[in-house]
């Protein structure tokens, strides 16, 4: 199978998940800033297990989306959500409108790592879980859909401690909008699927969400890979 014959810039392989609409997401907003960016979406069906060929497997050895490929640099394949949201920023984004310049804003730049990676390892994985044995675990195990629910919840707490007074996760004031929050809104803007039904409990989450998907960008974005 051919994965590198292209007329744009950028192969982005992908599917209607949150970590896919993560790079879908930033790519839609470095469009309204750099018109060097544009892609070629090859939508992969995790169903059919396409993601564990063999040809896949050479673009990701995890075999798991996304896959981004930079064809204007030798077909460069990076995978893993955090690691193709700073590949981006750290080579299109060069006047750091969507990140931090990490000399010039070192707290900022750390602060923004640090909310990347909670959602990386924290709010991913943990909601992640819950998705799965509310929805698709082939029995029912109570003990395990509280244990992530409840963990679930407590990280939605953790970020409305953080955003009771800001409108973004990162940046100085109320905040900017950044890969930060690229990575993380799309996991908790799904929360009815991990069996959460409302974020009444967490308004400041809710409104930042809202706020989110408000952006045009944002919405080209959500729409990809369906």
């Amino acid at each position: 199978m051919s994965t590198t014959a292209t007329e744009k810039p950028f192969t982005l392989y992908t599917g209607p998940t949150p970590n896919g609409f993560q790079t879908s997401v930033f790519l839609e907003e470095l469009k309204t800033i750099n018109p060097a960016i544009d892609y070629d979406v090859f939508k992969i069906v995790i169903s059919t297990n396409v993601q564990k060929e063999p040809w896949f497997i050479k673009l990701n050895p995890n075999g798991r989306i996304p896959v981004l490929v930079d064809h204007t640099r030798n077909d460069f394949a990076v995978f893993e959500t955090a690691a193709i949201l700073l590949y981006l920023a750290q080579h299109y984004d060069k006047n750091h409108v969507y990140w931090f310049d990490p000399e010039k804003e070192a707290d900022n730049y750390s602060e923004m790592l640090q909310w990347i990676f909670f959602a990386h390892g924290g709010v991913g994985p943990m909601q992640g879980q819950a998705n799965h044995f509310n929805k698709a675990a082939p029995e029912d195990i109570p003990y395990a859909k509280k244990r992530y629910i409840d963990e679930t919840k407590r990280l939605f707490g953790v970020l409305e401690m953080r955003l009771h007074d800001r409108d973004w996760l990162v940046g100085p004031g109320r905040g900017k909008f950044s890969i930060a929050d690229i990575k993380a809104f799309p996991w908790v803007r799904i929360h009815p699927y991990a069996g959460i039904e409302s974020l009444d409990l967490w308004p400041g989450v809710k409104a930042w969400i809202d706020r989110a998907e408000a952006r045009p960008a944002v919405h080209a974005g959500l729409q990809v890979g369906k």
